[in-house]
């Protein structure tokens, strides 16, 4: 009988790069399953499950000091409708502050089990959208933060927001806390799942409208009003089937002279100059031509420009350089408008290593390709002449999304639910499922410490979000445009 190898003592050990041999074929070593197993439940011992509840904020922390800093370079005339958008509520100041959250995690406990992370998965940077076959599909959809970091930063975030949009609702601590266990035991319990799967099947992996149809029937069946109910959820889909690329042209444009043009809307949609004129966007536009496959880039090529303009966009995007512009293909009849998303640093450099990429938009491509299961066909990035990073993709393509202020406890539940579903798979395709999922275990112990997490979290984000009003009416933080 052959020898039992000796397990690894250390998660990373296991994962050492191996010395080339006949049966390497791929730059990643292969661990067999029960190893990788053992070596999840090995980093309880360092990490314990119950830790991840602990929360202690960091005696220097300046939360606006550190929102000043990432504002330092974006454009000033666009940061007072920033702050203004951040103050309103509590959920709209988280949504803003990733780099807040960032700057608060690298004290708490970490796993180390590497996965691409969104950096700010909370439950409005999910939704619907169009897969390239025309499903109407549901993930994650921001990306700008993503980066190789460990997978249970994005629980917690994502758990925080849950929380906090539970109490923007007017629900009771006992709701929220049953709402963010739920959540957390849907990451856990598809982590499982996806561990069990062959990798082929949890890369093709996706979730429709049918899937969400099929996980809501459950709870639906054991409502009296189930009827209204699922008439809510279908108008979901059905308003996002009509958010296309015609219906972007007829809101953002208007025609003149046979050609489509944006329609100002101050600070929204403005059109301004850019340094070297129309040459330079041109150049732009062939740099991020050529980072598609060769099949998009020919199809590309028979659209031709016709306009482009500053947007504003979210709320933590705000003062970032983003723009939208017009193609035409078959005549003014078939609009594409595409958005040109300046891409900075992630704020998970720091707390992780930093990009492999040199170039930002590069990172964030890469990173939604690896994350998402139908990413957009037109996704690619470029940079420009003044040495900005950006990435590319059509603006509306069948995109829909939930108002979490409109919500109930049960419909936060199930929608959190559906949030860390795709978040689950998400992480299974780029990290190790097997690991996290043997971490994780099939007790509620994990669960639990998240949810006190992010209860503590959301006490923390109320306090930073009052200190925020309270610099705005001192005149620290201005809301007012020269």
């Amino acid at each position: 009988m052959a020898k039992k190898a000796k397990a690894p003592a250390t998660y990373e050990e296991a994962w050492a790069p191996e010395p080339p041999s006949g049966d390497t074929w791929t730059a990643r070593p292969w661990v067999h399953p029960s190893a990788r197993v053992e070596q999840g439940r090995l980093v309880r011992k360092r990490v314990p499950r119950v830790s991840h509840a602990a929360f202690e904020p960091r005696p220097e922390r300046d939360p606006i000091a550190i929102l000043e800093r990432q504002e330092a370079d974006r454009l000033p005339d666009l940061l007072p409708l920033r702050h203004a958008r951040m103050a309103e509520t509590a959920f709209a100041y988280y949504r803003g502050t990733p780099a807040v959250m960032a700057f608060d995690l690298t004290t708490t406990p970490r796993t180390d089990i590497i996965v691409q992370a969104s950096g700010d998965a909370h439950i409005s940077n999910f939704g619907l959208f169009a897969s390239p076959e025309r499903r109407l599909v549901f993930d994650a959809n921001d990306f700008d933060e993503t980066l190789p970091a460990s997978w249970e930063w994005d629980v917690k975030r994502l758990a925080a927001s849950v929380v906090i949009a539970g109490r923007a609702n007017g629900f009771s601590a006992s709701v929220n806390r049953r709402v963010t266990i739920a959540a957390v035991r849907s990451y856990r319990e598809w982590m499982a799942r996806y561990a069990g799967m062959r990798l082929i099947d949890v890369w093709y992996s996706v979730i429709t409208d049918e899937d969400i149809r099929a996980a809501a029937e459950p709870m639906l069946a054991r409502m009296k009003d189930a009827a209204v109910r699922r008439a809510r959820i279908e108008s979901l889909f059905s308003k996002a089937r009509g958010r296309d690329q015609l219906r972007a042209a007829a809101n953002l444009t208007e025609l003149r002279d046979g050609k489509r043009f944006f329609v100002e809307q101050p600070p929204v949609i403005q059109h301004v100059e850019i340094p070297g004129g129309p040459g330079t966007l041109r150049q732009v536009f062939e740099d991020y031509r050529a980072t598609m496959a060769e099949s998009r880039r020919e199809f590309l090529e028979r659209y031709h420009f016709t306009d482009f303009a500053l947007k504003v966009v979210g709320v933590g995007s705000v003062g970032t350089r983003c723009f939208v512009m017009i193609l035409e293909g078959r005549d003014e009849n078939d609009p594409l408008i595409l958005q040109a998303k300046e891409a900075t640093a992630s704020v998970l450099e720091g707390p992780f290593e930093a990009s492999a990429f040199g170039n930002h938009g590069e990172r964030v491509v890469v990173g939604q390709r690896l994350m998402q299961a139908t990413p957009d066909i037109f996704l690619g990035w470029t940079r420009s002449q003044q040495g900005r990073d950006f990435y590319m993709r059509q603006l509306w393509d069948m995109k829909g999304s939930v108002d979490t202020s409109t919500l109930e406890p049960v419909g936060l539940g199930f929608y959190s639910g559906i949030c860390a579903w795709a978040l689950a798979r998400a992480h299974a395709r780029s990290g190790d499922s097997v690991a996290i999922s043997a971490y994780l275990g099939t007790s509620d112990t994990f669960d639990g410490a998240i949810a006190d997490f992010a209860e503590t979290y959301a006490d923390q984000n109320e306090q930073d979000h009052r200190a925020y009003r309270a610099a705005i009416e001192a005149g620290q933080v201005s809301t007012t445009t020269a």
